[in-house]
């Protein structure tokens, strides 16, 4: 069984519509995890319309896991945790994790590589660290969560030719609106298309990914979770994290999603981004040691969340 992972306090979007079809003609369940602002009768709705469909209404996760729903908070987007433990406890092999603004193409799921031995395009960067746009055509841009310390080297890299791993964590990419870095959002305002990627690729080196269009092997779940109270490095520093217990098992692979973005405030973003303007690098070089660099609300939180999936 496989299981798409996540939170929203919107209608449901054009994204969310095809991710419930996706239940209709595959193995596919569909976990939907409501907060204080969801319209709840509406997704009661889809659950009634796909017997895949799963909503997580407030009440249900306080019921369910009592205390990490109180360690998360209300009004965030890291409730998408509560999606995952859900599905990690229903027993699901994969879980996709997406963004309700990320419309997925035809196809999207299919060409899965998780639990694989995979090969795939190695590259190495100077700097030490991957952007995984940075041997795309769009290096101008980087990825959310990126040292910017390292832009001006960044695509410094060397193609190593084909290597082989076993792939923990397949991001793939997003055409559209992509997740960079709110600074370079605010410059460019792009809109891309990543047509020159074409299979899988990656290094052996520590990179960013994301929580939208990711899918994670349930073995790795114990390992990933949106860290809470450290604003829009979540996603990113667990990322890291993982990495440090999973070395060398991300890939990533062909956009396989439009992202028509939710309306945001990118100053907001910009602010929310900059404890990983001054303390990302720190902690990629001190990797090991990583919960010294996490807020004593987000270390409670994230034992809360390793004692509820091994439970």
């Amino acid at each position: 069984m496989k299981a798409i992972v996540t939170t929203t306090i919107h209608p449901p979007t054009e994204a969310t519509l095809k991710y419930c079809e996706k239940t209709l003609t595959s193995d596919w369940i569909f976990i939907i995890v409501g907060d204080t602002k969801t319209p709840h009768s509406l997704y009661r709705d889809l659950e009634k319309a796909y017997k895949d469909v799963i909503y997580l209404s407030p009440p249900d996760q306080d019921i369910l896991y009592p205390e990490l729903s109180e360690s998360i908070g209300w009004k965030c987007i890291q409730r998408r945790n509560i999606g995952y433990v859900y599905a990690y406890k229903a027993g699901a092999e994969l879980i996709a994790t997406v963004d309700d603004d990320n419309i997925p193409y035809d196809g999207w799921g299919e060409n899965i590589l998780v639990g694989k031995e995979v090969m795939y395009d190695c590259y190495r960067s100077d700097c030490g660290f991957f952007d995984p746009l940075s041997v795309t055509s769009k290096n101008h841009l980087w990825h959310r969560g990126f040292p910017i310390n390292l832009l001006r080297e960044k695509n410094n890299v060397t193609y190593m030719g084909q290597k082989t791993k076993k792939v923990m964590v397949q991001a793939n990419l997003w055409d559209g609106d992509p997740d960079i870095d709110a600074m370079a959002r605010l410059t460019y305002m792009p809109i891309v298309k990543f047509d020159e990627i074409t299979g899988p690729y990656g290094s052996d080196q520590l990179s960013p990914f994301n929580s939208q269009n990711t899918f994670i092997h349930r073995d790795a779940l114990p390992f990933y979770c949106v860290l809470t109270n450290i604003g829009r490095m979540d996603d990113i520093w667990a990322a890291y994290i993982l990495q440090y217990h999973m070395p060398d098992s991300v890939i990533y692979d062909v956009p396989t999603v439009y992202q028509d973005r939710n309306e945001q405030d990118l100053v907001k973003n910009l602010e929310d981004e900059t404890l990983g303007y001054r303390k990302t690098l720190c902690l990629l070089s001190d990797i090991s040691n990583y919960m010294d660099y996490l807020p004593d609300k987000t270390k409670k939180f994230l034992e809360c969340y390793r004692n509820e999936i091994k439970k």
